[in-house]
């Protein structure tokens, strides 16, 4: 009978034994998200081999309380700064000094650019006259030269700035034939038209500053505008203008094209467009960083900020300063230190001197060298080493007394 019992034990532990290791390849595969939804059931006890041998029954076991989890704080929106708007323009004077911008595209970047830079300059008024198409070589498209005459008599301007050449680049007719570019004949030609504008804007008394082509992507194109360059600064130095040369503002290290640069701040920033030819807002503002200075010199106080009036006759130098022939300056020669003698005299060095012949010898430092004489000295200065004669003691004679008096 216990041998039985020992048999049976032994078979219901070798039967659990069995069905434990065919259950354990099968737990080894439950996935993440089976084990998660276990987890949110309520827990049940399991039955074990020590109830499955001994035949005890399950207990009911209470269902943990359900985890909260903690709700994820929304982080607040991190918004960025708004960028504050650029301040608005001033109302212009009424008899603000006007800037006449003509030229090609790059004109018409240049005068948006001077309108930023003299927006909160109520005597300053920017008036922009360019043609996108136009140039030096298609006169019979726009004849600038003929054209800036009546430009000026419609605006009346205190200065005119001129940008242009940037659509040159072709073939120009001289005598009937067809010339290419920058050969001497086109040459020779291009710089007679360059020069008519020029002397146009002189005849007309007004001053002129005359903006210079930047590099461009294309290389051919940047060397083009380097030889240009050359020909406006000739025909406006001509003229009595100013030629303003803005080509180190956009370029590299090494004297090449660059689409990025420093802005007139100092940031660096795209000042060129994808196509390497066109201003960005940055490269406009910055072409008129370069011609503020001479030209804040030709518009005088009419260019200042925030300015509340402006006389008659507007503010700064009159029409036509800077366009006519520099005066005549009578220079006086340089003081000697040795020439004058030391007597106070104030002969400047070359002056004539009717005593001079007789003179044998010249300036006492030379009567000192040659000769040993040093000046005379005056009496009470410092070089007087005269000495005055002693004057002789006055004497008193004295009688004794006596004891009587006698």
């Amino acid at each position: 009978m216990t041998t039985r019992r020992a048999t049976a034990a032994f078979l219901r532990l070798a039967l659990v034994v069995l069905c434990v290791a065919a259950a354990a390849p099968v737990a080894a595969v439950i996935t993440a998200d089976a084990a998660l939804a276990q987890e949110q059931q309520p827990r049940q006890h399991r039955i074990g081999l020590f109830d499955f041998l001994f035949g005890r029954r399950d207990r009911q076991e209470e269902p943990p309380p359900a985890r909260q989890r903690p709700a994820a704080r929304s982080a607040p929106s991190a918004s960025a700064p708004a960028t504050p708007p650029p301040p608005q323009a001033l109302e212009k004077l009424e008899n603000a000094r006007a800037v006449l911008v003509v030229g090609d595209f790059m004109a018409g970047g240049l005068a948006e650019g001077l309108q930023d830079a003299y927006a909160q300059s109520p005597g300053v008024r920017v008036e922009a006259r360019a043609n996108g198409s136009s140039g030096f070589v298609r006169d019979d498209f726009y004849d600038w030269p003929g054209q800036i005459g009546g430009l000026i008599e419609e605006v009346k301007p205190a200065v005119v700035v001129v940008m242009l050449g940037a659509n040159d680049r072709q073939q120009l007719a001289v005598n009937g034939n067809r010339e290419r570019v920058r050969s001497d004949a086109w040459t020779a030609e291009y710089a007679v038209r360059v020069g008519r504008l020029a002397a146009a804007v002189k005849q007309a008394r007004v001053p002129l500053l005359w903006v210079g082509m930047p590099s461009f992507k294309p290389s051919g194109m940047t060397a083009d505008m380097l030889a240009f360059n050359d020909i406006y600064r000739a025909a406006a130095e001509q003229a009595g203008g100013e030629f303003v040369d803005i080509w180190e503002g956009f370029v590299d290290d090494n004297g090449a094209f660059t689409p990025v640069g420093p802005d007139m701040n100092g940031q660096r920033v795209r000042l060129r467009g994808s196509d390497g030819i066109n201003l960005t807002a940055a490269g406009k503002r910055k072409v008129a960083f370069y011609v503020e200075r001479p030209l804040n010199k030709l518009l005088g106080s009419a260019a200042a900020p925030g300015i509340a009036s402006l006389g008659p006759g507007g503010a700064g130098p009159a029409a036509g300063t800077g366009m006519l022939e520099p005066a005549e300056i009578d220079r006086t020669q340089p003081i000697s230190l040795a020439d004058p003698a030391l007597d106070g005299g104030a002969a400047l060095l070359g002056a004539d001197d009717p005593a001079a012949g007789d003179r044998k010898l010249g300036t006492p430092v030379e009567k000192l060298v040659q000769e040993g004489l040093a000046p005379a000295g005056k009496p009470g200065r410092a070089d007087d080493f005269s000495i005055a004669p002693a004057a002789a003691p006055e004497t008193t004679s004295t009688i004794p007394e006596t004891a009587s008096g006698k």
